[in-house]
């Protein structure tokens, strides 16, 4: 299952790249998950996702939480809170 993965703002800038496409285990099934996997994989991405409570997420362009499944999704975002003014 591939995903493609966008990353915004610092987390962009941290990682690198503005984006990747992944194929990550069945096992992986939720954005956490994801998260963690992909920290295991990279000194980058363990450092820009070390304050999860930092990051926020969308599956497939609609915001979800981190506990959000990802099983079937085409585009994971994950990015910075966002506010508004």
């Amino acid at each position: 299952m591939a995903i493609e993965i966008v990353y915004f703002a610092w987390v962009r800038e941290r990682i690198g790249r503005g984006s990747e496409i992944v194929d990550p285990p069945a096992e992986i099934d939720t954005v956490a998950a994801l998260i963690a996997w992909l920290s295991a994989g990279s000194a980058l991405h363990a450092e820009a996702f070390a304050d999860r409570t930092r990051l926020r997420a969308a599956v497939d362009q609609v915001f979800v939480g981190l506990d959000a499944k990802v099983l079937g999704a085409r585009e994971v975002a994950i990015f910075p809170p966002v506010t508004g003014g």
